[in-house]
């Protein structure tokens, strides 16, 4: 039935991707085919061209992408899709629990077989035609397998716990839900390196050697004891690389990429692992937690206020209010608030990550730390102009250029006030 809910849903989805597809445009026309000043050093002129490359690839491919989406979604709302799937996961149960999760299993794998397509060739086209791509056809399907087993195990235990909730307390459900949803949150914090990446890559303790004993000695003069340190082998599906810290007290563990090993120096990576300290020194990790945590209490708060709505069912197909259709049009409502936080957090998050390179910068690796990211930049063919809206709106790191900068500013000051002194532990 169409009422003024389905037609502002559709209004909120279409802005949603106008948005998406504007911005895109804008940074397409961000690229510069001629090798910018500010980045001479960085890329020579054969590198940037094959970068441009890179980027008007995947900046085309990327569009497709969410114009099939988009074509999804809205073929979905004008056929009544989701009713009519609600309503046949209503034939095979009478359940409300199972049919809750027949609807969402069939979403999220359906969704999932249909972009297949597209996922297989930004692997096996885009990344292997720039020599990125490690994987074999058998590894993707078998990652997309372990995915959807881990999804449907603990999205469905999580979606079964919840519409329990609803069934027995119903005004006050979100309140329960969102104490469990803290309650997993922090667990994943926790034990996700433990838990989580072994099941798609294997982790290795870092062998005694002039590595291991550099940052065993750099995290014990910065007061920063870690004994975890692992090796993660990234390289079995990308030559990109990466670190990071997960964990905390005395869970806290250090994950290196082993193409990160290959292609930095020791000092380098000890510069990599100083930003990574810093987030902690400055305890974005718990902020981070925090976050999501009172983005979790807004979002089922307000969703309790539309889940029972008979126009919201109508809006979606359906015949009657069902906890799944409200679900389902509570997410795409709620896209234009999802939106304007998402903003909000990456503006918190570029805050994060130039506090860290300060972190790094003031005991003494600000050069080492501008190294190691020209390196990981260059290698990843990373778009260094891109549109400054467009960092606004989606980049949760700042740019490659705009963090150099920062780390020249932070070296500088803190050479003319000594306020590194002493303090350059790496040598």
């Amino acid at each position: 039935m169409l009422n003024v809910l389905f037609f502002l849903i559709v209004a909120f989805v279409s802005i949603d991707y106008l948005f998406g597809a504007i911005l895109g445009w804008l940074n397409r026309r961000a690229a510069k085919s001629e090798l910018p000043d500010e980045v001479a050093g960085i890329y020579d002129q054969e590198e940037y061209a094959r970068q441009q490359r890179y980027f008007k690839d995947n900046n085309a491919f990327s569009a497709i992408v969410r114009a099939f989406e988009f074509a999804l979604i809205l073929i979905m709302l004008f056929t009544g899709g989701f009713g009519i799937l609600d309503y046949l996961a209503y034939q095979v149960t009478p359940s409300p629990i199972l049919a809750a999760l027949f609807f969402f299993a069939a979403i999220y794998i359906g969704n999932d077989v249909l972009t297949l397509p597209f996922g297989y060739y930004d692997t096996f086209v885009i990344e292997e035609k720039y020599g990125f791509n490690k994987m074999t056809p058998k590894l993707f399907f078998t990652d997309q397998i372990k995915g959807w087993l881990i999804a449907c195990l603990l999205g469905g235990a999580l979606l079964t716990g919840v519409i329990l909730l609803f069934q027995k307390w119903h005004d006050m459900f979100w309140l329960y839900a969102w104490g469990i949803i803290c309650m997993i949150s922090v667990f994943i914090t926790f034990f996700y390196s433990e838990l989580i990446v072994p099941i798609f890559n294997k982790q290795t303790p870092l062998q005694p050697g002039p590595l291991r004993a550099a940052i065993t000695s750099f995290t014990r003069k910065v007061d920063f004891e870690v004994s975890n340190i692992y090796v993660i082998d990234g390289s079995k599906r990308s030559t990109k690389a990466n670190a990071y810290f997960t964990g905390f007290g005395k869970r806290k563990r250090i994950v290196l990429y082993d193409t990160l090993i290959k292609e930095l120096t020791n000092e380098e990576i000890i510069a990599v692992l100083a930003h990574e300290i810093g987030h902690y020194r400055y305890r974005h990790n718990i902020l981070g937690l925090g976050i999501s945590i009172l983005n979790a209490f807004l979002l089922l708060y307000v969703f309790s206020l539309l889940v029972d709505n008979d126009m919201l069912a109508h809006a979606m197909g359906g015949e009657f209010p069902t906890f799944e259709l409200g679900l389902i049009a509570f997410t795409l409502l709620y896209s234009p608030i999802e939106l304007l936080t998402g903003i909000l957090m990456n503006i918190i998050s570029r805050s994060n990550e130039y506090q860290a390179d300060r972190f790094a910068a003031s005991v003494g690796l600000a050069q080492p730390l501008i190294s190691a990211l020209k390196k990981i930049s260059v290698k990843a063919l990373v778009n260094l102009t891109p549109s400054p809206i467009y960092v606004f709106a989606y980049y949760s790191h700042p740019t490659l250029l705009q963090r150099i900068a920062k780390l020249q500013e932070y070296s500088s000051k803190m050479n003319q006030t000594h306020e590194n002194r002493n303090y350059n532990y790496w040598r």
